[in-house]
């Protein structure tokens, strides 16, 4: 990505020789370097859950939240730039809401991916730089089961049965992978979803972290909802001990 001077990274409207948008990879680059956030999706439902820095001991547990509503039956868990984050929340509250106006019925998950990616690629376009933030969507309701949509920095809009993005991606990706996750209970992919966060971690750079995780599915009655805290603290646990045991069995 050794771009500068070349004059092609100025806007992102602008493509390299070789066909590449210099602007939109930087976006991709500061959800790359975000905390790792992972969604996994099972028989009942979906758990998404994401390691938050606090980048000062003076907030509240509560403060830029990486997992909220888009809507009541639709949660949202972001990885990025955050105010890119937070402006994406606030757009597709806003569609949700125009659609339930419209129509009387809640927004269908994949049009609000659909709109919302639509958004994201507007601004490669050349309007503005592009969002540095990545968006998954997730749903359950008792016609279409669960739904878990990834939006990137691009405007890209993929259908997931699980997947992983930030700093520990790949490492995450390839955990993910282990887990037989059609057979798994939503007890079950909060306790891996933490065991799996805690694994990638790197213990000497990823400092003052915090994991928030959100849930939707069946026992939810298709609602999105935050795990409190103590059923991620109970994870956390279930998890340091899980990682602890296999240790102990590899020596």
């Amino acid at each position: 990505m050794s771009s500068i001077g070349t004059g092609y990274d100025l806007a992102a409207a602008t493509f390299s020789p070789d066909g590449r948008i210099f602007q939109v990879e930087y976006a991709q680059k500061a959800v790359d370097n975000s905390g790792t956030m992972i969604a996994v999706r099972g028989k009942t439902g979906v758990v998404t859950a994401v390691d938050k820095v606090i980048a000062s001991k003076l907030y509240l547990s509560t403060t830029n939240a990486r997992v909220a509503n888009a809507d009541t039956h639709v949660g949202m868990a972001m990885a990025g730039l955050y105010p890119d984050c937070r402006s994406l929340l606030d757009y597709a509250v806003g569609e949700a809401l125009d659609y339930l106006k419209e129509y009387r019925t809640p927004m269908p998950t994949h049009q609000l991916a659909s709109k919302l990616a639509e958004y994201v690629h507007m601004f490669t376009l050349g309007i503005s730089r592009p969002f540095g933030c990545a968006i998954f969507l997730s749903s359950w309701d008792k016609m279409k089961g669960a739904q878990l949509y990834l939006i990137e920095p691009s405007g890209l809009s993929y259908e997931y049965r699980a997947w992983a993005v930030g700093k520990h991606r790949q490492a995450a990706k390839t955990e993910i992978e282990k887990l037989k996750l059609a057979d798994l209970s939503m007890d079950d992919l909060v306790k891996e979803a933490a065991r799996i966060i805690i694994t990638v971690r790197d213990e000497t750079k990823d400092k003052n972290v915090q994991i928030e995780m959100g849930w939707v599915g069946e026992h939810t009655n298709g609602k999105h909802q935050l795990i409190p805290d103590d059923v991620v603290k109970a994870a956390e646990e279930w998890a340091k001990a899980k990682i602890e045991e296999d240790e102990n069995m590899d020596e």
